[in-house]
């Protein structure tokens, strides 16, 4: 299917934060996996790697990425760029919500230190 609307696109929640799955395989990507996702304020951010390079694309709003140990601040209108199995986080320490689009490609996981590797369900 072509065209995934907005209003048809399933939604997943998890702590502090709201995922729309919008491209993935159950809704006919083959290629790469989209979802938007919108961080709450205060946010401290989840350490974890995925198994390829995830691309992120900022809407509104504000967030701190640490990338490897470096940390990135990162704004509306800004590309993040995550290498593959590089530890990294998202955090929002602002009081205003950050939102942004996440590019993935299928089949990849993601895997924080010492827990088993997941699927994450807005990219299946």
């Amino acid at each position: 299917m072509p065209l995934i609307k907005s209003a048809d696109a399933p939604t997943f929640a998890g702590p502090r934060m709201i995922a729309v799955g919008l491209a993935a395989p159950s809704r006919g990507s083959t290629e790469n996996s989209v979802w938007r996702f919108t961080l709450e304020p205060g946010s401290a951010g989840h350490q974890h790697a995925v198994s390829r390079e995830e691309i992120f694309i900022a809407l509104s709003g504000s967030a701190r990425a640490t990338i490897a140990g470096e940390v990135h601040d990162f704004r509306a209108g800004d590309a993040l760029v995550v290498p593959a199995d590089t530890l990294f986080d998202l955090a929002v320490p602002g009081d205003e919500p950050f939102e942004a689009v996440a590019i993935l490609p299928v089949g990849a996981f993601a895997q924080s230190p010492g827990q088993d590797p997941i699927s994450p369900p807005w990219a299946q």
